[in-house]
């Protein structure tokens, strides 16, 4: 072949490329999904002292990671910085609007909402608004940008002639919310998800069932965290909440997350202390055997951190589908 023809089937492998290359990119860009392939398995911890202050500034020899009760290195390991732009955030709210959220509670929530978007604009962060009673409604798809956000919280309307709150279907839609459409990454950081579920505690006429949320939200390494408006038994001594069924199914315990009472009319200070524990949590991965990345079976993972603290994890371990 001649020089000549060799440039230019050069060249047409070149545009072939390039014009693939764009192809996917605009795809990308239309889905809002970019795939990531590894071979590691990651886990997100949360790290607490003895009074449930979220303990910062911990480093990989900290921790320590258990596969199956064998221990494994740590491959990868990531904290979340505070005014940094370390870890982005995918967080969808879940807000109940059924008859059981007054007027006053529910403008109150928007005022928090607002509050909490701000304090974590830093974060590169991206945020979906669903709202649910009797239905599960999106009301704003995922974004970063504050005048839609601003908006989606003016349209949330309590839904009174609802007799139902399904909860745990809620929680459901908003984690494949974050497996479909939610950025797996922004600027190379894989993201933190999370669902922020707001409601009184006691769901009615859900179809999932808490075990299948449970099991979706390990798989989508998505954390759920309840902010419960509680009812307060007048037989009970003082101000301590009864025990919900949206606590009692462990929806918010066995995928990492921590329960927060409403119990003032103002709720700027517990959504401050949401975000200061949604920001403090670490990210760790290492590499399977090539025998458990192919068994098809659960492994337990077990995080340690030193023995004054408690570790929560997104998940208690893992499952490769092959």
């Amino acid at each position: 072949m001649s020089s000549e023809k060799k440039a230019i089937c050069r060249n047409v492998v070149i545009l072939v490329v390039l014009f693939l290359y764009a192809a996917s990119a605009v795809v990308a860009q239309e889905d809002e999904i970019i795939k990531i392939e590894t071979d590691l398995v990651s886990f997100e911890a949360n790290v607490s002292d003895k009074s449930g202050k979220p303990v910062k500034g911990l480093k990989k020899e900290d921790f320590r990671l258990f596969e199956d009760g064998e221990e494994r290195e740590i491959e990868f390991f990531e904290p979340v910085k505070k005014r940094d732009s370390e870890r982005p955030l995918s967080i969808v709210f879940a807000l109940d609007v059924s008859g059981s959220i007054t007027p006053e509670e529910l403008e109150n929530l928007r005022e928090a909402m607002r509050k909490f978007v701000k304090k974590l604009a830093d974060y590169n962060s991206y945020f979906a608004v669903t709202t649910f009673g009797m239905k599960v409604k999106k009301i704003q798809s995922f974004t970063n940008l504050p005048e839609k956000l601003e908006r989606s919280f003016e349209k949330i309307k309590r839904d009174q002639d609802g007799l139902s709150t399904h909860a745990y279907d809620a929680a459901d839609y908003a984690i494949r919310m974050i497996e479909k459409n939610g950025p797996p990454a922004v600027g190379g950081k894989k993201t933190k998800r999370a669902v922020i579920l707001i409601t009184d505690g006691f769901p009615v006429g859900d179809i999932v069932s808490p075990a299948t949320v449970i099991e979706r939200a390990n798989h989508a390494e998505t954390t759920i965290y309840s902010v419960l408006l509680p009812s307060y038994s007048r037989l009970q001594m003082g101000k301590k909440p009864v025990l919900t069924l949206l606590e009692a199914s462990g929806l918010v315990e066995k995928t990492g997350g921590s329960t927060f009472y409403a119990t003032q009319k103002d709720f700027e200070p517990l959504f401050s202390l949401l975000a200061e524990e949604i920001t403090s949590s670490y990210i760790l991965a290492f590499y399977p055997s090539q025998e458990n990345r192919e068994s098809g079976k659960f492994h337990n993972v077990r995080i340690e951190a030193p023995a004054e603290f408690n570790v929560k994890q997104n998940r208690p371990g893992y499952k490769i589908e092959n």
